[in-house]
């Protein structure tokens, strides 16, 4: 079966695919790998080259991850590769992290009628080259609130990574996985893409719609340490609930204290947020396991299958049954299915410390680099 997507071809119309990773300086190595490896292994499984591609930097010298690792790139930005796709691997430090000279290529191939997609924060050079501007983008939960602000006509999303039309964007770490194994069975078939997945062991394909799980902390900062302290209880009790009274006594507040906390800064009631913690752990639970309904409702604290169900109809537009037979079954959906990148450092082992203490003071300088601490 086949089915068309934007920015994607399909089994029948897709030709290889040649694409070329611009690697701005302190990209994150997770990201990268997790988009390439997929590729890899789609061609190891059909036997045939379906994609190619390649690592590029402004002048086709090496580049320094974000972890110290140094890449010998394929070659310059300005070579000749043919290109269909260009991606920006961005990473800590972002806004010193590309050149005029960068953005004015991006600009270039997109005037050529190239896709263009970013990694983690390589959405901020295609911002900054204008050239998100009406477009859905994703970025990494930490600089959604400060591109939105720099660039308030691209729109931004929390989704895991975002396609639209002639951009690709993912919001970093390993979801990059995720957006290389939909588009290769949106151009190749489910078959393959199961397949790739089964390879490097990634038990559940998250799609669009998953969004990221922005810790509460980082959006309300250090203003609201009594609201965090309740959130986490709650969320360390899903299947025992604590009753409202209880919470709000626990922070030395009142339940109508409580109450207004929760209307202000997460605009629904203390009992609203709890259920939709319950219900988000039911659905982690239904597609990633193979735990009955009933066990469910158990553990994530209904204390019927009834009231379960209808709460998780209401709520999730679909009664529980039919979510988990949505995820498991059909071959279209995303959901269960059941890297390397060599890199020799050539350096004296006593210098890796340095290296990693480098790496660790230039992360250091990024304004959003732990802003959520352990």
């Amino acid at each position: 079966m086949n089915e068309t997507h934007p920015g994607f071809g399909t089994s029948e119309t897709a030709k290889r695919r040649n694409i070329g990773f611009l690697l701005l300086k302190n990209f994150n190595m997770i990201s990268l790998a997790s988009a390439i490896e997929p590729l890899h292994i789609a061609n190891k499984l059909s036997g045939k080259t379906l994609y190619s591609w390649y690592t590029l930097t402004e002048d086709g010298e090496p580049v320094l991850a974000s972890d110290g690792i140094q890449i010998s790139p394929d070659g310059a930005m300005t070579d000749v590769f043919d290109l269909d796709t260009v991606i920006v691997a961005g990473g800590v430090n972002i806004r010193c992290s590309y050149s005029k000279r960068e953005l004015a290529w991006l600009r270039s191939m997109a005037r050529k009628g190239r896709k263009l997609g970013g990694l983690c924060t390589g959405a901020y050079a295609l911002a900054e080259a204008g050239l998100l501007d009406g477009y859905e983008c994703s970025v990494h939960w930490e600089c959604i609130a400060s591109l939105q602000e720099s660039y308030p006509n691209v729109n931004c999303t929390s989704r895991l990574y975002s396609v639209d039309r002639d951009r690709i964007t993912t919001s970093g770490g390993a979801v990059p996985l995720d957006l290389m194994l939909n588009m290769i069975r949106q151009e190749h078939g489910y078959q393959l893409s199961a397949e790739v997945s089964e390879m490097l062991i990634c038990d559940r394909i998250r799609n669009e719609v998953d969004e990221q799980r922005t810790p509460l902390r980082h959006l309300l900062g250090t203003t609201q340490p009594k609201l965090v302290e309740v959130v986490a209880l709650m969320e360390s009790n899903l299947e025992e609930v604590i009753e409202l009274d209880a919470l709000a006594a626990y922070v030395g507040f009142s339940r109508r204290q409580l109450e207004r906390l929760f209307q202000r800064y997460l605009q629904c009631s203390p009992s609203r947020y709890y259920l939709k913690l319950r219900l988000a752990r039911a659905r982690q639970l239904l597609r990633q396991t193979s735990m009955t309904v009933i066990e469910v409702a158990s553990a994530c604290g209904f204390v019927s299958t009834s009231h379960f169900s209808k709460c998780y109809r209401e709520n999730i537009g679909v009664p529980p049954r039919d979510d988990r037979k949505g995820a498991h079954l059909n071959p279209d959906s995303p959901g269960d299915i059941s890297t390397q990148l060599l890199i020799q450092d050539p350096k004296p082992e006593a210098e890796h410390a340095s290296t990693a203490l480098a790496a660790l003071t230039e992360a250091k300088s990024e304004p959003s680099y732990a802003s959520v601490a352990l």
